[in-house]
């Protein structure tokens, strides 16, 4: 039988299914089967379950479709105020899609929300990707990491860098718990791992997943630089380190307004994401928009923009490859 990369059997027989999560509740609850890989887990549209010697694929009447031209390029913008963004994701999460039309296929921003807390009904997985990261926005979340050490909560400010394969769970959260995920390429596979229980008995804080590092970051340990636009300061949460310069996630604050120089940038992703205050817009294409906590926006390359900081603005900026907005003087 021919075996996907990560030497997962190719199932046997594809079934459609009305209700894909009932679907998995009927094989793994009711006929012993046991869950192997669902994709994508904003949303799973499609799942792999094996047991009593045959492994089968589980596909969604609704099935995954990405237009390879939508929003490839494009300015794109998300609100906070749209009620109706939220749905039920992986584990019971629920996600808002903060890039329709996930820029051809290339990227995916998601900010997932557990309004309840307690445990999460999580497992032990990975994900085939690019890259990945998460910021905790709001709240705590308790995890852990293959080869990490115990598990560790993820307070309000801070960051991690989840490297391509390594194994991992989500453990429990508080109420009200808010973070910001994004990936590379947009749809990929979350694969279950069966055989393995966190945490792991050796701890390797600089083993290497897909040639990337592991990080962590402590947003009440974290040193604040002075940005050279006056009145702002800007933590590093060490990404760029850890993806040796593939990508870079860093947070600016403001004391006061302020305006930045006019800027466009020639690289593959820009993603700014609006934590606390007011901040405003103005491209060459676009004209001007004013965005609060909770907007977010995608600046494509080659796009002259202009960012007004309103006062005690903080704001995440994620960029691939890392540091675009160095040379903004932001």
């Amino acid at each position: 039988m021919m075996t996907k990369d990560n030497d997962t059997p190719t199932p046997q027989a594809v079934i459609p299914c009305p209700d894909l999560t009932e679907a998995i509740e009927f094989f793994t609850q009711r006929l012993g089967f046991r869950l192997e890989m669902i994709v994508p887990a904003d949303a799973p549209r499609a799942a792999v379950v094996a047991g009593h010697g045959i492994r089968l694929r589980l596909e969604s009447n609704e099935p995954i479709s990405l237009n390879a031209e939508a929003d490839a390029e494009g300015f794109i913008i998300s609100r906070m105020n749209s009620a109706e963004a939220w749905h039920v994701g992986r584990a019971g999460m629920e996600y808002r899609d903060l890039i329709p039309g996930r820029l051809g296929g290339r990227f995916i921003a998601s900010h997932i929300r557990i309004p309840d807390g307690g445990e999460v009904p999580d497992y032990v997985h990975f994900h085939k990707v690019r890259f990945q990261m998460i910021y905790c926005k709001a709240g705590w979340v308790r995890v852990v990491y293959e080869d990490q050490g115990e598990p560790f909560v993820l307070q309000a400010g801070d960051c991690v860098l989840q490297p391509p394969g390594i194994r991992h769970r989500v453990l429990e959260s508080s109420p009200g718990l808010e973070v910001i995920e994004i990936g590379s390429p947009a749809i990929h596979e979350t694969y279950v791992e069966h055989d393995m229980q966190l945490p792991t008995r050796r701890v390797l804080p600089e083993r290497l997943f897909g040639g990337q590092r592991f990080a962590r970051h402590i947003a009440s340990e974290a040193t604040w630089t002075d940005s050279t636009l006056a009145g702002c300061e800007v933590r590093d949460t060490g990404i760029a380190a850890a993806t040796n310069g593939l990508a870079s996630a860093r947070v600016h604050r403001f004391a006061a307004a302020a305006l930045a120089n006019a800027h466009r940038h020639e690289g593959e992703f820009l993603f700014l994401f609006v934590l606390n205050g007011e901040l405003g817009f103005v491209g060459s294409e676009e004209g001007g928009h004013q965005l609060t906590a909770g907007d977010c926006f995608v600046i494509p390359a080659g796009m002259e923009f202009t960012l007004q900081a309103g006062e005690k603005l903080e704001l995440l900026e994620v960029s691939l490859p890392a540091d675009l907005l160095q040379t903004s003087q932001f």
